[in-house]
């Protein structure tokens, strides 16, 4: 698919110049009903399998099991593969239970850092490199984006797998779990899309996995204002079964500083 293909598949759909709660599937109070609901189900399990190997799921973390965000981004990077990856290093923002940072290890890159402002995640993320037995290689921070970091920390790959729903800009949020569904004025998007390329050495990637639950436009506008460009590398329709039917676009770009 050509890159003017991809970007017709980013915009299509995408909410109108209101922004959030427009198209049902980008409504924020349904976001936050399913961060609630992920809480609380009956059915909510202390471990879950994911790629043949159990991983343990701690209380106020986002789960897996709910949404297939993680599986896509895992197969976005190509990390489904032990060995498939040539050393290097890798950060996941937004770690919650380090299942991306862990298989990042697994598919070859040599370190990997996990962080999440939520500190139950940050200890999620430890424990299942821990149980996976490459703790020694992975560092879990608790941090506001790249707040966690020391200032001259570089990376290979970048990654995030954003809260890409729109929520009011001044939406307060009642839990750490919230964070991971929406994000109040597309705050910590702009912060990502500034920030993010400052952390990659010299031949590195900073990537964002989005989705058009999220407002495209917006994200583009926001990429504009931050002299940023967004290169979109994948997309793919994901039918979201544990919540009904819907079909959702899922996007991966790469953030780089604009040049003209």
């Amino acid at each position: 698919m050509s890159q003017a293909q991809l970007e017709a598949v980013a915009t299509l759909g995408s909410r109108d110049e209101e922004g959030y709660g427009h198209r049902s599937l980008g409504n924020y109070e349904r976001s936050l009903g399913r961060s609630r609901e992920s809480l609380t189900r009956e059915d909510r399990p202390r471990t879950f399998t994911m790629y043949g190997r159990e991983w343990d799921l701690f209380p106020e973390v986002f789960a897996p099991v709910y949404s297939p965000s993680t599986r896509v981004g895992v197969e976005f990077l190509g990390l489904a593969e032990p060995g498939s990856q040539q050393g290097g290093s890798f950060l996941e923002m937004g770690c919650g239970t380090g299942v991306v940072a862990t298989m990042a290890l697994f598919a070859g890159y040599d370190r990997a850092v996990a962080s999440d402002i939520n500190p139950m995640a940050v200890g999620n993320a430890v424990a299942n490199a821990d149980r996976h037995g490459v703790g020694h290689r992975l560092r879990a921070v608790q941090g506001d984006l790249f707040s966690g970091l020391a200032a001259d920390e570089r990376f290979d790959v970048v990654f995030w797998s954003s809260n890409y729903v729109l929520a009011p800009a001044d939406y307060s949020y009642r839990s750490s779990h919230e964070r991971a569904y929406v994000d109040p004025g597309y705050h910590a998007h702009r912060r990502y899309l500034s920030e993010a390329p400052l952390r990659v050495t010299p031949t590195g990637r900073a990537l964002l996995h989005f989705s058009d639950r999220g407002d495209v436009r917006a994200l583009y506008r926001a990429a504009e204002e931050t002299g940023r460009t967004l290169r979109l590398l994948a997309a793919r329709p994901v039918r979201e079964a544990e919540y009904g039917d819907d079909t959702v676009e899922h996007l991966l770009f790469e953030i780089v500083p604009r040049t003209v």
